[in-house]
Formats: structure tokens, sequence, C-alpha cells
């Protein structure tokens, strides 16, 4: 027996009968031969943590567009925050951790630079809109090992376009993903937010903090608590008091922090930056070389755009610097 046979063996022993057994997998797009070592999710956690998307997300705004301070989140510590998270509930849970450990690295993959709002720019711009959601399947079907993709099981793939929004995802464990997530960028914007300067946490109402709690880490565990004591093995769920006090800071975050403009100020400039970014990158001749190919098959505005997308903060400013910005002559 090998070990990958023997983790099999012990997943059909222990977790709960509504988890994804890694042997019973739909497989992958282009069919391969199996690990002595690893099971088929522990080999797509691998895939996406080598990944180079991966590796970008340090360098991608969560909420504050390229933060000065070392502590921010930035999307990877977000990623990293959300595997946390799902993995406590899927093994409270008795699913299977590995299928939700990968779905949660790869669930942000697709994400732009400077957050949601280089998103939107994107969605305003690309014929047939954007969603990261969506782009980060993209990327480890299309986009990454030059075209190859990542070739990731099919309950991977499904966990991470289903993460954010429309139906749910096929696998309890991905519907897990689905609510850390959540849970995750609530609870750690709320914290940035206070270092920012822009909340502090007497301002979080007393029918949020009376049920979630006074603290990050109460509420993360309160929330967390929830999910395992409630849900069951038909759906993931939270109490019906802590889902409405956790809809109530969904709320209090979104008028406080998302639309706040000393915070996002800064955002208003990324229309600009990303607009003329794409109008000169749809040209084929403007595009980097392994994005042509890109371009050749699917079209130019489909190149810019997955181009765009895949850039982080820094690299789209200084590439605009250097497309629009005159350089100072140098004698």
């Amino acid at each position: 027996m090998t070990v990958r046979e023997r983790t099999e063996e012990l997943e059909e022993k222990i977790l709960s009968p509504s988890a994804m057994l890694s042997k019973n997998t739909r497989g992958r797009e282009t069919p391969e031969g199996e690990d002595s070592l690893r099971t088929p999710f522990q080999r797509d956690r691998d895939r996406i943590i080598h990944c180079k998307a991966f590796r970008r997300l340090k360098h991608k705004t969560q909420v504050f567009l390229s933060p000065e301070g070392d502590h921010y989140r930035t999307r990877l510590t977000h990623t990293l925050e959300v595997s946390q998270i799902a993995r406590t509930i899927a093994r409270a849970l008795l699913l299977n951790e590995d299928l939700t450990e990968a779905i949660s690295l790869g669930h942000d993959l697709g994400h732009t630079p400077f957050g949601h709002a280089g998103e939107r720019a994107l969605n305003d711009l690309f014929p047939g809109g954007f969603r990261h959601y969506e782009q980060s399947v993209r990327v480890v079907e299309r986009l990454e090992k030059n075209g190859k993709g990542l070739n990731l099981t099919k309950e991977v793939r499904d966990g991470i376009l289903c993460h954010t929004s429309g139906r749910e995802a096929l696998t309890m464990e991905g519907r897990v993903v689905r609510v850390a997530d959540r849970i995750a960028y609530l609870n750690h914007d709320i914290d940035d937010a206070e270092r920012a300067g822009v909340l502090a946490e007497k301002d979080i109402p007393e029918a949020i903090t009376g049920v979630l709690g006074h603290s990050k880490s109460k509420r993360i565990d309160t929330l967390v608590r929830s999910v395992v004591d409630s849900s069951d093995e038909h759906a993931i769920r939270m109490a019906p008091d802590v889902g409405e006090a956790f809809g109530l800071l969904g709320d209090f975050m979104f008028h406080s922090v998302y639309e706040n403009p000393t915070a996002k100020g800064e955002e208003r400039k990324v229309p600009l930056l990303i607009g003329a970014l794409f109008q000169y990158l749809k040209k084929p001749e403007n595009l980097p070389e392994d994005m042509r190919r890109i371009a050749e098959e699917d079209g130019c505005e489909r190149a810019a755009c997955d181009y765009i997308a895949g850039m982080t903060d820094h690299f789209a400013v200084e590439l605009f610097k250097s497309i629009y910005v005159p350089a100072s002559w140098k004698l």
C-alpha cells in the first residue's frame, strides 16, 4: 500500500459522509497517473503554492492601496488567513482538509491590482465584464505554465469559481471556503482600518459586538464556532443570531470603510490608470511576447485584460509611468 492509498483509506474511515473523498475526485481535464505520496487534492495545493500567480499576491492590495506600513494585509496574507479559518472549520466538521486548503489558496489568484477598484475598472473596460473569481479559474486553467495551466481537479476549480457569489460550490469544502473568506476579510479589514485611523473598535455598533465580541479574535472565534455548531451534512450555516450580526457587520464595513473617502480616496485614480494601460496593451505590438499567444487565440482585449489582472500594484504604476510619463534626460 502506498502512502497515498493509506491516506485515502484513512479518509474513508474518518471523514464525514458529506466530505469529498480524494479517491472520488471527478479528476482533471488532462488525465494523469496517481502520485504515490500525495492525494489529488494535495497535489493541487502544491501546484497552487508554487505557481507565479500565487507569488504575486504578496504585492496586491487587499483594502488600502499600496500601504506604507509593514502590517497591512495584502492578497497573500488574506489568502493565508482564509486558509487557516477554512481548515479549522473543515477539520471540526470532518471534511476534506486538503481540498479545503487547495480551494482557499487558489481562490484569489485572478484578483487585479488595486483590489476591487481594479476589478471594477476592468469590468467596465472588458466586453462581457470581469469578475475576479472567474479570472482565478482562468489563471489555473489557461494562463499558468505558459498556457498549459495547472490541470487542477474539478472540485478545486469549482470551489474557486464559487467562492464569492452565484451558485454554491458542488462540495461542502467549497462552501466552507466561501464563508471563511467573508469571515476573514470582514475581521482583518477592521484591524487594518483601525491601524489606518479610519475607525476604532468603539465605533462598531453594540448590536454587532454584543453578539460577536469586542475584538477581532473573539469575533472570529464566535463565527467559526457558530459555523461548526450549526452546520450539518446538507448546509454550511451559522446560528440565526450570529448570522444576523454578521450581516450587520458587513453593512457596517461597507459604509464605514469600503465607501470611506479617507480610506478609499486614492481609488478614484485607478480607472484612469487601468484604462490607459488597457488602451495601450490591446494593441498586439505592445503586449509582452508571452501574452501574444493569448491575443492570437482569444483576442487582443482578452490578452490585455489577462496581463493587467496579473499585475501587482507597483508593476502597474511603474508600467504606466514608463508609457505615459516623460523620463528626465540623463547626461
